[in-house]
């Protein structure tokens, strides 16, 4: 090997080694992407929706008749029985009258003693005739039989004393007439200051056991028949209602299991789907968006000194569970995205990115199951951005 040559070999290398070291020094950085493992563990698919407790069973009582009410001394959240009374009517009270109408009723009261009086006298007239007419019918009977009279005036004597006598129980009724209407008169005068009528009370006893869940008028006065007073329910019968989405009632079928979580206890409890209503009704969501809802009932499974303290309206959520798949092939749903119409994951492989299509199965709340395209302890980024492609150096972090 000549000097020249050797000289321009050393050169050679020296220039090959530069440019590796500048390649080197400015190749592009590995990405620092969050991994997990593939593995095996449960998938549950459910429906989450926010719900409200309400009672089954809750009874307004109304008063069955127009009357007045004293003010009510219960409260919400005391308990009443189906022997206690809620509250009492009385009958209502007279209406108050001015001084022109109170003298008229003065005046009433002195008419209808003179119509008395005076009923009275033509009764006393009338017993006179009726009297005299009974004696006439009695004195000429026996001249009659004898032929001193004729028939005629004995018919005549009799007739008149028919009509004495009835002429008599016309007065005697016009006297309990005027009787009456002093009466009525004297009444209404007495209650002119608007007074009730010492009178039995009607009482309204509550239709079951259980507590005050409402009252609707607390204030003593008139009511009318009707009238919402008092709501009363049994707060141990408490179910659970759940607005969903029609396209989501179709999926659920009575009997299913519901979770109820966030309600402020410290374990989730369990609730069994009672009825799907079938009837959807129209709710804007909060983003102005107008959806089509539907009621699903529950029924709570958990023992009650579990939830006693829950009350009506209190708020849950509800986790209806579709399909809960024990030990399948799992990943996070992050780690998924659409390749195509292909569904894909990224894998790490010795600090590279590759890429892998896979069947996915039953997706939950978090994970998703993997039917093929994935071996269990295969490490998948679980946060794909734009800048991660096939090939590409990655660098992982927990």
């Amino acid at each position: 090997m000549t000097p020249t040559f050797r000289r321009r070999l050393l050169t050679g290398l020296g220039a090959a080694a530069l440019l590796g070291a500048l390649a080197w020094a400015y190749r592009p950085a590995a990405i620092e992407v969050s991994v997990s493992a593939v593995e095996r563990g449960a998938v549950r698919v459910v429906i989450e929706e926010d719900g409200v407790t309400r009672i089954r069973e809750r009874y307004t009582v109304t008063p069955p008749v127009s009357g007045y009410v004293s003010r009510l001394a219960l409260h919400v959240g005391d308990a009443v029985g189906p022997d206690q009374a809620l509250f009492t009517l009385e009958p209502l009270p007279a209406a108050t009258l001015d001084v022109r109408a109170r003298a008229q009723a003065q005046a009433a009261v002195a008419r209808a003693q003179a119509a008395e009086r005076a009923a009275s006298s033509a009764a006393s007239a009338a017993q006179a005739s009726a009297d005299f007419a009974r004696r006439e019918v009695a004195r000429r009977e026996p001249l009659y039989r004898s032929g001193a009279i004729s028939r005629t005036q004995y018919e005549q004597a009799t007739a008149e004393a028919l009509r004495s006598a009835a002429t008599l129980a016309s007065a005697r009724s016009a006297i309990d007439v005027a009787r009456h209407e002093r009466e009525a008169a004297a009444v209404a005068l007495r209650y002119a200051a608007g007074a009730r009528a010492d009178t039995q009370r009607i009482a309204v006893y509550a239709p079951v056991a259980g507590a005050v869940l409402a009252i609707h008028r607390e204030d003593e006065g008139v009511v009318e028949a009707g009238t919402p007073m008092v709501t009363v329910g049994d707060p141990r019968s408490l179910e659970i209602v759940v607005d969903v989405l029609s396209a989501d009632a179709v999926r659920i079928r009575p009997g299913m299991t519901v979770w109820l979580d966030r309600w402020g206890g410290d374990a989730p409890l369990e609730a069994h789907v009672r009825q799907i209503e079938p009837v959807a009704f129209t709710k804007i969501s909060a983003l102005g968006v107008e959806e089509q809802r539907v009621r699903v009932i529950a029924d709570l499974q958990a023992p009650a000194e579990r939830w006693q303290r829950l009350g009506d309206a209190y708020r849950v959520e509800a986790q209806f569970v579709l399909e809960d798949r024990a030990e399948v092939l799992r990943v996070p749903h992050s780690s998924l995205f659409r390749s195509g119409s292909d569904w894909s994951v990224y894998v790490v492989e010795a600090g590279r990115a590759r890429l892998r299509t896979v069947t996915p199965g039953a997706r939950g709340l978090l994970y998703s199951e993997i039917v093929a395209g994935l071996e269990p302890g295969a490490r998948v980024i679980t946060y794909p951005d734009d800048r991660i492609a096939e090939g590409v150096r990655v660098t992982e972090h927990d």
